[in-house]
């Protein structure tokens, strides 16, 4: 895979935590930075999929019917 180098500002508060962040795991901005990246558009890829499911599972008329969401909502809310 081949790299390119691509500028963005940062606040400069950002900028410091990420330089100590850089020193304490021993490596470079760059790689805290590829790891972030990497990080965001994996999580922003499975939302993505999972909204088109749910818009699709809507079209086709599938809802979960209020015995469904009753019990969702009391296996959610009685955790503790």
């Amino acid at each position: 895979m081949s790299k390119e180098k691509i500028t963005f500002r940062i606040d400069s508060d950002r900028k410091a935590a990420l330089d100590a962040s850089a020193v304490a795991m021993n490596c470079d901005r760059s790689y805290i930075l590829n790891e972030a990246v990497a990080t965001y558009l994996e999580m922003y890829q499975w939302q993505t999929e999972e909204i088109q499911k749910g818009i699709a599972e809507a079209d086709a008329g599938d809802f979960a019917d209020d015995e469904e969401v009753k019990a969702t909502f009391t296996k959610l809310t009685n955790v503790y």
